[in-house]
């Protein structure tokens, strides 16, 4: 039989597979994917991206495509729960979205994988899977037959009823919800008339409300403009859809029927989508050399999460891979994939598991909640906190020891930056997804010591206004690994950081110190 070898298979081609490929080649490793589907699928899917991965995206150099492929950034008011979480008066919003079709995100990423040089081949099923100490084999099935592929890591990020984590024995304990939700994006029929606040006036219907509304018969929510009709109806059914079968604008009319009691007047369709929710989560993310990420790794039972969420795995995992499948992986460092991102994904299922609690309690006291809830909203500190929730950019990823500096774990927030040789960013510096050390406040002493892990390690001396520290060691998935204090002593932040740096990026790679961390070579500057 045929034998394909690579270092990284990846299963799946939906947007976290193939943000794997685009992290995975960046690290520097080959990457093949693999995707059952012979064509990239039209059926709607997910409609934007927001949240933390937006900056991540920014830093890579990929929201410029984003944007240029039709996304657009709508104002930041969200759904949560049968409520809406409005920051539209937050000057700097903890959460923002970029509205774009799940299809043309793939497409982006697709187009960038392949000119970094992954490859990716659709119409091949992976039918089984075998792993040993030193590599991993998926049989496949392709539309020249049957053949192997062989690598030291394979990461399923095939949908919520992954195969792959089914042959890997790893349980995704959780439920199934039984209520099924229809979305549609409709034109607007011209009988229709839409206020100003976005209630709808229906001839022979009346005034209905924008927003969402609740019946004994399910939920109905509504968001006019005068070009185009938002609707969505959400009833408990307990059937088992097929997620590729289309939904129809007569199966819409019915349903709103059903909840509402009246005929609703719906113009031309631009997207129909049914879904029905999940909470789940994968026990563990890893089994030997089989990881799992993006739906194979967790469901939510609220929108807007997903995506997110999947993508972050990948960006989370490729240069932990990419380290082992190198050889200086320190011990442990691909386990925390696992510890991480279970962590994150843990924190995006209790804000979605609390919207199922709001949205489908039916009895006066559940109203009474999502009353008072509303009215916290009110409130910018509850805005901004539920608004870093939803976007998981609170997310500070739990770090051994108990006096790590307060921006140990936390994403590497952009600011510009100074050196000898113009201006930059930390944004700019993680274009290339290597590690950084970011020294702001000219600590030779501390130059001294990461000498030892380059050039495994980049080092960058700068001045920026109002520092967050002396000096910051970033990880390629942009996350702070260790920060110095403001003048924090070289007895105190030398052993930490030599900690630090072992800890994430393995054995010092010089003891000689032959080469100076001030040298131009040694030292990068400016991108």
């Amino acid at each position: 039989m045929r034998v394909v070898e690579t270092d990284v298979i990846i299963v799946g081609a939906g947007p976290t597979g193939l943000m794997l490929a685009n992290e995975s080649r960046l690290a520097g490793v080959r990457a093949l994917v693999l995707e059952k589907y012979p064509q990239p699928r039209e059926t709607p899917k997910a409609s934007g991206i927001g949240g933390r991965i937006l900056d991540l995206l920014r830093y890579r150099g990929l929201l410029e495509r984003l944007e240029a492929a039709g996304g657009s950034y709508p104002p930041p008011r969200f759904p949560f729960g049968g409520v809406y979480l409005d920051l539209t008066q937050l000057a700097d919003p903890p959460m923002r979205a970029l509205a774009i079709p799940q299809l043309a995100i793939e497409q982006v990423l697709g187009q960038r994988a392949e000119e970094l040089g992954a490859e990716i081949r659709r119409g091949h099923t992976v039918v089984g899977v075998g792993q040993d100490d030193d590599t991993v084999t998926a049989d496949v099935h392709g539309p020249d037959g049957p053949y192997q592929v062989t690598a030291h890591y394979l990461v399923g990020c095939d949908g919520g009823r992954s195969p792959i984590r089914g042959m890997a024995g790893i349980e995704f304990s959780g439920t199934t919800l039984i209520e099924v939700n229809r979305l549609a994006q409709v034109t607007t029929p011209e009988m229709l008339t839409v206020h100003d606040n976005g209630d709808l006036d229906v001839p022979g219907v009346g005034r209905i409300a924008a927003g969402y509304t609740r019946t004994e018969h399910g939920q109905f929510a509504i968001h006019a403009t005068p070009e185009i009709l938002f609707l969505q109806t959400s009833e408990d059914e307990g059937a088992d859809y097929d997620s590729d079968e289309p939904l129809t604008l007569p199966e819409v009319r019915e349903s709103i029927r059903r909840v509402l009691g009246v005929d609703l007047p719906l113009g031309d369709p631009m997207r129909l989508s049914r879904y029905v929710f999940q909470d789940r989560q994968a026990e563990r993310y890893r089994a030997g050399r089989i990881l799992v990420a993006g739906d194979a790794a967790h469901l939510f039972p609220a929108t807007g999460t997903a995506l997110n969420a999947g993508m972050s795995d990948a960006v989370n995992l490729a240069w932990k891979l990419a380290a082992a499948i190198e050889g200086w992986a320190p011990e442990g460092l691909l386990d925390t994939y696992h510890d991480e991102r279970h962590f994150a994904g843990a924190r995006a299922r209790l804000q979605t598991r609390a919207q199922m609690a709001l949205r489908r309690g039916g009895d006066p006291a559940a109203d009474a909640l999502r009353t008072v809830f509303e009215e916290l909203l009110t409130d910018e500190a509850t805005q901004r906190r539920l608004g870093a929730l939803v976007g998981g950019t609170d997310i500070r990823y739990p770090l051994p020891g108990s006096d790590q500096h307060a921006l140990a774990g936390t994403f590497a927030a952009d600011r510009t930056l100074r050196t000898d040789v113009g201006v930059t960013s930390i944004a700019e510096l993680m274009r290339a997804a290597r590690p950084v050390f970011l020294d702001l406040a000219d600590r030779a002493d501390l130059r001294a010591i990461v000498r030892e892990w380059l050039p495994r390690v980049e080092v960058v001396t700068a001045e920026t206004e109002d520092r967050p520290a002396d000096a910051l060691l970033i990880r390629p998935d942009a996350h702070i690994a260790w920060a110095a204090g403001d003048e924090e002593s070289a007895d105190s932040a030398a052993p930490t950081l030599r900690a630090a740096l072992a800890r994430w990026f393995g054995s010092e790679t010089s003891r000689t110190g032959s080469q100076s961390a001030d040298t131009p070579s040694a030292t990068m500057l400016h991108r």
